[in-house]
Parts: structure tokens; C-alpha cells; sequence
């Protein structure tokens, strides 16, 4: 490998540390269902979105508040001895994508047949960090006032 590829590489490490990422896939209800409940929580902070998932009457809700508890899980294990309260956790990004789609037949009239999509998604659920971000600002705005 040469040292482009090399550094970038290490780079990509290096930020996928901060990263907390969950991932969800081949849930068996369409996209646009659950990107209904996804805009509810999309940048609340942790504490917050787990309440208004568990109050949703959604089926969606369900699904989602366990991947959540996932995410939030995978960032207890890069920060061993923090809490989560402390960091104020926030979701950063959640996305909804189409998954896999099965193709079924349903009867119709005079001999003919509709075709029934049953749908699928893919939910990526990515958390961040409100006094990572503060201590970052801070620095930045020393950086400045030094030059």
C-alpha cells in the first residue's frame, strides 16, 4: 500500500473511533413507515428520544428504541467509565434506506393477478457527543485568539 493510501487509512481509523454507530437491517415494514418515526427523534438527545419511543403507539417505535439501546451500548464500550448522562449523547444522524423487496401475487378478477411488493428497510443510527463538541469549539477559539 503506498503512503496516500496509508495515511488516509489511519485517518479513517482514527474517526471511526468517535463514531457510535447501529445498524438495522432487513426490518419487514416499509421505509416510509419508519422514517415517520425516525423524523421524531432525529437530533434529540438520548435520554429524550428513549421517552418518546417508548410512548409511541408506533410498531416501528418498538424497533427502533432497541437499536437505540444498541447504539448507545456501542458507546459505552469505546468509553468505559463514563456515563452517558455526563456526555449529553445526542442523535447525530439516523437514516432509513429500502431494503430487500419480496415480490408477491394476489388474486384479482377474471382470472388475473396483482402484484403485491412486501417492503423492507435498512436503519443506520448514528450518536454524537454535545461536550466533545464544546471542549472542540473551545480549543478552536484559543487557536485564534493565540494568532
Amino acid at each position: 500500500m503506498g503512503s496516500r493510501k496509508h495515511i488516509s487509512a489511519e485517518q479513517r481509523k482514527e474517526a471511526r473511533k468517535t463514531l457510535y454507530v447501529a445498524r438495522l437491517r432487513n426490518v419487514p415494514t416499509s421505509p416510509r413507515k419508519m422514517r415517520i418515526v425516525a423524523d421524531l427523534i432525529r437530533g434529540m438527545n438520548v435520554e429524550k428520544a428513549m421517552s418518546v419511543l417508548q410512548h409511541t403507539s408506533k410498531e416501528a417505535a418498538g424497533r427502533l428504541y432497541k437499536l437505540l439501546r444498541s447504539a448507545i451500548a456501542n458507546w459505552e464500550v469505546k468509553n468505559e467509565g463514563q456515563r452517558v448522562e455526563d456526555n449529553q449523547l445526542f442523535i447525530k444522524e439516523i437514516s432509513v434506506d429500502s431494503g430487500r423487496m419480496l415480490k408477491r401475487i394476489q388474486p384479482a378478477p377474471q382470472g388475473r393477478a396483482h402484484r403485491v411488493r412486501k417492503r423492507s428497510n435498512h436503519v443506520t443510527l448514528i450518536l454524537g457527543n454535545r461536550v466533545q463538541k464544546q471542549e472542540e469549539v473551545q480549543e478552536v477559539m484559543t487557536e485564534n485568539t493565540d494568532k
